[in-house]
């Protein structure tokens, strides 16, 4: 199935609201904010389908006009089903100048033979917002499949004005290289990762408090980079995924607490 889905969100009045949406079967966008009063739009994005199946070829293209904040969520698990032939999903986002976009979805579960690959296009804009996370995990764990899939492929890049300032490519393909393994995920099941790119977010003091919260989880691993830009990357390794859900949620509220925020002249 080949299908698209385009937004354009805007700011007005103070509030985010939907300007412009299109989508094709099986998606749907709904809109579940809850307090109306406050300035992000959260959005829902929904599918018809189990899963992502063979042959799917999924595009979604996501705007943000100036000032304009979005939480993008997700319906349920990416279920990856088994296929003969390769799935595809490319995303876009483009967020202009103090725009805010979050989007931390479900975990992605690869099922024994599917082969998927996952293309994501960032541009931000000076003094945008970007939250960006991933969680991957072994397959249907609890039914014995345990790395199962032919190929997983995930590549994300965020340009800065036009200027490429990261590039995140992870690929995992069990039946040449045991993701368990020495090197690799080393026992875990699991992995989670989260990108923060923000002008206003004092990173110095963040990643110490950031790594004091994470190291008191009981059975994760970790490890906090930063970026050349004002950000950091974020990578966890589990057994569980609302374990490493649970996290990218406090490391996302602990981003965006004020008391943290460094000072608005601040920029890249």
């Amino acid at each position: 199935m080949i299908a698209s889905l385009d937004i354009t969100a805007a700011r007005r009045d103070g509030r985010t609201y939907l300007k412009k949406s299109f989508w094709q079967p099986p998606f749907k966008i709904a809109d579940v904010t809850e307090d109306r009063r406050r300035p992000t739009l959260h959005l829902m994005q929904m599918s018809a389908s189990p899963g992502v199946l063979a042959g799917d070829h999924y595009q979604i293209g996501i705007q943000l006009e100036e000032g304009a904040a979005v939480h993008w969520h997700t319906q349920s698990y990416q279920r990856l089903f088994s296929m003969a032939s390769a799935a595809r999903q490319q995303v876009r986002v483009g967020l202009a100048p103090g725009a805010s976009f979050t989007y931390l979805p479900h975990p992605c579960v690869p099922q024994a033979g599917a082969d998927f690959r996952a293309d994501n296009r960032i541009s931000i804009s000076a003094n945008s917002r970007l939250i960006w996370g991933e969680i991957v995990t072994c397959g249907r764990k609890l039914n014995g499949e345990v790395f199962q899939f032919s190929n997983y492929r995930s590549v994300t890049e965020v340009f800065l004005e036009g200027k490429l300032i990261l590039k995140e490519n992870l690929r995992l393909l069990p039946q040449r290289t045991d993701p368990r393994g020495i090197g690799q995920l080393e026992g875990f099941t699991h992995q989670g990762g989260l990108l923060c790119i923000d002008a206003q977010v004092d990173v110095v003091r963040v990643i110490p408090l950031l790594s004091e919260m994470l190291a008191a989880i009981p059975g994760i691993d970790f490890g906090i980079t930063g970026l050349s830009v004002n950000g950091f990357a974020l990578r966890m390794l589990g057994n569980h995924s609302e374990q490493l859900m649970n996290a990218l949620k406090m490391t996302s509220e602990m981003i965006t607490n004020d008391d943290i925020l460094c000072k608005p002249s601040f920029r890249y």
